[in-house]
């Protein structure tokens, strides 16, 4: 699922010095091994299969198949070899099983610099500028204005109608970390958006937050984004013409002077894209889609030990890159070394710096594979023609499927429906409160269409066991924002009913402890299950989903 890469990176010093931590110890009932060669995959969907492709999928040899690099190259490779194996049909471009997404590369360039009160600022010595897309806008000729404290509820901001056109610095009372994708909305229209904590952010994050950028040239820029960039209190003092110590809210500070630029390359990112024809000679030109997103997060340069890193966030961020980076509690290191003592002994340390993202998109990923093995095995076939899409660069704001539906390989208003599955290989009491067998995740179901939504209850209720459905993370104004932050959103947005399906999070969310050894494929099986049961369902109905709710504005920022 979509996120910022967050890891408790000012904490790593402490993990390495951890005991190792024995994975019987963790979450898994029966530990699965680090390491897995199952058996030839059959078209029933099947927990066996799942853990087969799921081993193989995740490897560490996958590097973490972040989109722009040659291993997400190599994932997709795999997936379109299944598909060709399995006798789907190539829907990709120019007849192939691939579509390119137009990637391009984009890093902030030396030179960029802000001036204030006579003095340059550059990018990399007072400024770490995150990149807001080729659309963001100008800070030069714009006035400064103090915007408060960040706290998460922003109680101690101002108001986004006082920061129109102009550059809001803010400040952070501990740490570094602002939520830049909540103040972006907030201050949708300001010119810049400041927080005055680069002295505070650690040499790593800040390599890791200066990595290069994907986006997508030939796509839709979207709206005008302000710039958004870390200074340091020097810097920031200069802007604002004072100290910060004490400074009220709405304090006027100097007019911005300076620009930045980016240095491009061509990049990499691919969907894949198969179907099954429909047997209906009519309904076949209609499309029931399914989706998964084919990337992750990739690798970073700094390891740490695996095990102990699992036991901290066990204990300190049991959401994992959800959950806020703090220092644990002296109370907490005695717990996470209560996990561990007695098995250093026997668990020796293991660094690792994979995000194998076996969850996160593996489990669904692998999920669609087991469907449309399922359905290409079919002697008798569903009327509507199937549409299996595994989308590139979810991880990077969605821009596979944003790619795909606004370029689609079948006619975008012949797809009746689309299900997404993100994460469906969790959901145990352990992973996350109110978790058990047969527990689920549904967002959007009935946003546009009550119809589909039913319709998934009734399969999730005929199942033995039933499902149950949780919808607390559906709700309008959920602060996880689920809704916007995975593939069906860019089909959504278009009017096309989708369904979201997910296990929920866990500790190893965005880690790289985001393993196939913690996977419950029994549950992955069950629910790619379930999807399949639905599609088919909407496949061989006598008419479209009826859409009975307003559709979006397309080009409008997603808002749950």
């Amino acid at each position: 699922m979509t996120r910022s890469v967050n890891r408790p990176l000012a904490a790593l010093g402490a993990l390495m010095l951890l005991p190792a931590l024995g994975v019987a110890q963790m979450s898994q009932p029966a530990p699965l091994p680090l390491k897995y060669t199952g058996k030839p995959t059959t078209p029933a969907i099947s927990a066996a299969d799942a853990m087969t492709r799921l081993y193989i999928f995740a490897d560490d040899s996958m590097m973490g198949r972040a989109t722009g690099t040659i291993y997400q190259v190599k994932g997709t490779d795999y997936i379109a070899a299944e598909a060709k194996r399995m006798g789907l049909v190539p829907a990709g471009e120019n007849g192939g099983w691939f579509q390119n997404i137009g990637m391009f590369d984009r890093k902030i360039s030396p030179l960029s610099k802000v001036t204030a009160g006579g003095h340059d600022f550059m990018a990399g010595t007072d400024l770490l500028f995150r990149d807001d897309g080729p659309m963001q806008r100008t800070y030069a000729g714009a006035q400064a204005v103090f915007g408060g404290v960040f706290t998460p509820d922003g109680s101690q901001l101002i108001a986004p109608a006082d920061v129109a056109g102009k550059v809001v610095v803010i400040t952070v009372p501990n740490g570094w970390q602002a939520n830049r994708g909540g103040l972006i909305q907030r201050y949708f229209t300001a010119a810049a958006i400041v927080i005055a904590s680069y002295d505070a952010m650690p040499a790593d994050v800040r390599t890791q937050l200066s990595e290069p950028t994907s986006y997508q040239k030939g796509g839709d820029d979207g709206p005008a984004l302000p710039a958004f960039f870390y200074a340091s209190k020097t810097a920031a003092q200069a802007i604002m013409g004072a100290s910060l110590d004490g400074m009220a809210r709405g304090t006027a500070g100097t007019t911005l002077g300076g620009s930045f630029s980016y240095d491009e390359t061509q990049s990499l990112g691919r969907n894949v894209v198969a179907m099954i024809p429909g047997s209906d000679p009519k309904l076949k030109n209609e499309y029931v889609a399914f989706g998964a997103h084919n990337d992750h997060i990739g690798f970073t340069n700094q390891p740490v030990d695996h095990d102990s890193l699992r036991a901290y966030n066990t204990v300190v961020r049991p959401g994992g890159a959800e959950d806020p980076d703090r220092k644990a509690t002296d109370a907490e290191w005695i717990r996470i070394h209560a996990m561990i003592d007695s098995l250093r002994k026997i668990h020796p340390p293991r660094l690792d710096s994979i995000n194998n993202g076996a969850d996160d998109d593996g489990s669904g990923t692998v999920g669609l594979l087991e469907i449309a093995e399922n359905f290409a095995a079919a002697k008798v076939k569903p009327k509507r023609s199937l549409l299996f899409v595994w989308h590139a660069g979810e991880e990077l704001g969605m821009l596979g499927s944003g790619w795909y539906t606004d370029h689609p390989t079948v006619p975008r208003d012949s797809i009746v429906a689309q299900l997404n599955i993100d994460m469906i290989g969790r959901g145990s009491p352990d992973d996350l409160k109110g978790g058990k067998p047969g527990y689920l995740q549904l967002i959007g179901s009935k946003r546009l269409s009550t119809e589909l939504g039913t319709i998934v209850e009734q399969v999730g209720s005929s199942a033995v066991p039933a499902f149950s459905f949780d919808y607390q993370y559906d709700t309008n104004g959920n602060p996880n924002q689920y809704y916007c932050r995975s593939d069906h959103y860019e089909y959504a947005r278009y009017g096309i009913p989708i369904t979201f399906v997910s296990t929920g999070g866990h500790r190893d969310y965005h880690q790289v402890t985001d393993e196939p050894q913690y996977i419950d494929y029994a549950q992955l099986a069950r629910t790619a299950q379930l999807v399949h049961d639905v599609g088919l369902r909407v496949a061989n109905l006598d008419h479209r989903v009826v859409v009975d709710h307003p559709k979006p504005d397309p080009k409008a920022p997603c808002r749950q």
